[in-house]
């Protein structure tokens, strides 16, 4: 996504929204076998040259346990201002998909926080009740738009929802098509003016 805003600048602006692949907690304790054989789905992404790293799971750390505590510790992070979200948005997704660490553990977040040098008072924001009544709101509108697994991209105006993981070539074709049919339009409508 880094990549697109670069390529397309004040054309595209990303809006990082939640959605949640775990809302709750779990009841019982996961199946970490079951979660390692999971996350050999990784190594489809990690061989896009454009990808991220990905490390198929190891070690004994579990899996994290749901999904809201790194989202609301990035919320937290986005309220120091568009840098520490970047910061720790890239952060938490090297921890967990690079390094194998337990995101949802408040030791691991509150390393990660550390680590990414936001001020350590401002931890605490992301107990915030509102953060938390954010996240669930966007999780709602990014299932009513049909998410259904991350990431997941909408382009404002446009209905369509892709999900999952996919070569950049694929974003930057929906753009361009996009931003030729938006300037057709403008073009469309300075006409008839």
């Amino acid at each position: 996504m880094r990549q697109l805003e670069d390529e397309f600048g004040e054309q595209v602006q990303l809006d990082w929204r939640s959605f949640l692949l775990r809302p709750r907690p779990r009841t019982r304790p996961a199946d970490l076998e079951k979660f390692r054989a999971y996350t050999q789905s990784w190594l489809r992404p990690a061989a896009d040259p454009d990808s991220g790293r990905f490390r198929v799971w190891q070690g004994d750390a579990g899996p994290p346990s749901h999904s809201v505590p790194p989202h609301l510790v990035a919320k937290a992070a986005a309220v120091l201002g568009d840098g520490a979200f970047q910061r720790m948005r890239d952060r938490l997704f090297e921890a967990y998909f690079s390094e194998n660490r337990d995101i949802t553990d408040d030791a691991t977040l509150r390393a990660l926080w550390r680590e990414v040098e936001l001020p350590e008072a401002d931890f605490e924001r992301s107990q915030d009740p509102a953060l938390l009544r954010e996240t669930l709101q966007q999780h709602a509108e990014a299932n009513e738009v049909g998410a259904t697994g991350v990431p997941a991209v909408q382009l404002v105006g446009n209905s369509a929802v892709i999900v999952g993981a996919h070569p950049l070539e694929l974003y930057q074709r929906w753009v361009n098509k996009t931003l030729a049919a938006r300037a057709a339009e403008a073009g469309e409508e300075e006409a008839g003016a």
